[in-house]
């Protein structure tokens, strides 16, 4: 999305990124809901370029799926391997972080119209031994789903070194395995971010690890194969997954993480357990998928007409020094070609932006396989990259045609900002 830019708490210190990330939208291209419809066409020559404009800025690899109507366009731009030079290709599986968290809500909603979930049930009543007491009364489903809980995000807690101003805990944890428990329990045994249902909300990563338990409690099976049948299987994606060993699946990228220059060269991150994301951010995806996905859910082909009602009722959350208008595992992005709704996401290494005009007739999906590849100046705020700029021409590019107007002329940057939220030191 279009990005603002962010400052954090204190000199030296940045915001980073967590396994589900964030594109935050905002800038001077944002327009009413009311702006005119999305214009029709593809023009495959002008994406093309604009695709390989990201490349050439300093992107190693970017693939991207882009859809009008029944037209669809499929396109990637440099290398998958910086060593041996393999070149990307448009049907690579992706980590797609916190789209995960489309695919949780979802889940949650189905058993809302079920009858087995009340939004506006105290999540006490179903986790109640995780959950117990006068927080467990006061938080609600729905505050999970929208981020107003301000139950304290798990990233920091299960990796301690980027608090520190280190990135040894990445390699650490390369293979450990968390629990879903543990995760949550480690966000709940931090100080709260706020008052329960408090607006703005606090994004955090631990409210949908707690959905995926809250689901396996009121199933009796275990979230992730419950998710796959019953949202996956049913929205009719093939190469989409939560993988069970820490390789991704299929023909797949390598996965670059910089950290805004800690880690020089950047290290390859394809290869990770990724326990430590589960029903927040461990979904495997294509981009084609991505659009398919949404697609269904926005026609009403995976829950009915009042649960996406609910879906789409948003609260400003804050996220990476950014904010957003945030719904149930949704959020929407208003372009000057207008409205269009979806979610992102960041790994080590990886990071995705899906993005469909209400009527799922417009749409993106693309992939990058280097991250957090800014610098940090000597106040903390994160300087965009020219990858930045060309991102944000390729996205506006293919959502609302050639009428509109380019980033870098309108001096907002497409940023994927760093999704764990927290400040660390540099």
């Amino acid at each position: 999305m279009i990005s603002r830019r962010f400052r954090s708490s204190g000199r030296r210190t940045a915001a980073v990124l967590t396994a589900m990330g964030a594109l935050l939208a905002a800038g001077t291209l944002a327009t009413p809901a009311t702006a005119a419809a999305t214009p029709g066409g593809l023009d495959r020559q002008a994406l093309r370029e604009s695709l390989d404009a990201v490349h050439e800025a300093g992107m190693y690899g970017i693939y991207s799926d882009v859809r009008d109507g029944d037209g669809t366009w499929r396109g990637a731009s440099g290398v998958a391997d910086v060593g041996t030079r393999r070149p990307v290709r448009p049907g690579m599986v992706h980590r797609v972080g916190s789209i995960t968290k489309t695919f949780t809500s979802v889940a949650i909603l189905q058993q809302v119209a079920r009858g087995a979930v009340e939004l506006d049930a105290p999540v006490g009543r179903y986790l109640p031994g995780l959950i117990p007491g006068e927080r467990g009364r006061q938080i609600t489903v729905r505050m999970l789903l929208n981020h107003t809980s301000h139950i304290a995000d798990y990233i920091g807690p299960a990796f301690p070194s980027l608090l520190e101003g280190s990135t040894t805990s990445l390699d650490d944890n390369r293979f450990r395995t968390f629990t879903p428990e543990e995760l949550a329990k480690l966000g709940l045994g931090a100080a709260p971010t706020g008052e329960p249902g408090a607006v703005p909300g606090r994004y955090s990563n631990t409210n949908y690890v707690l959905a995926g338990l809250l689901l396996e409690k009121v199933t009796g099976e275990d979230a992730e194969r419950y998710i796959t049948r019953n949202v996956i299987r049913k929205a009719g994606l093939r190469h989409t997954s939560f993988p069970r060993t820490p390789h991704i699946p299929g023909s797949h990228s390598k996965a670059y993480e910089s950290w805004f220059g800690l880690i020089d060269p950047p290290r390859d991150y394809s290869v990770y357990n990724m326990s430590w994301a589960g029903t927040a951010g461990a979904v495997t995806s294509t981009m084609d998928d991505l659009n398919r996905f949404y697609r269904a859910l926005l026609r009403g082909e995976l829950i009915g007409a009042a649960q996406l009602a609910e879906m789409q009722k948003t609260v400003v959350v804050l996220a990476g020094g950014g904010q957003m208008d945030y719904g149930l595992g949704l959020y929407y992005l208003d372009l000057p070609c207008g409205r269009f709704w979806g979610h992102d996401g960041g790994v080590f290494g990886m990071g995705t932006q899906s993005l469909s005009s209400p009527d799922g007739t417009r749409q993106i999906s693309f992939a990058l396989n280097l991250m957090k590849y800014q610098t940090i100046d000597e106040n903390g705020n994160l300087e965009p990259s020219p990858i930045d700029f060309a991102l944000g021409d390729h996205l506006l590019l293919a959502l609302c045609g050639q009428s509109a107007p380019t980033a870098k002329s309108s001096g907002t940057p497409f940023v994927p900002l760093p999704a764990d939220r927290l400040s660390v030191k540099r």
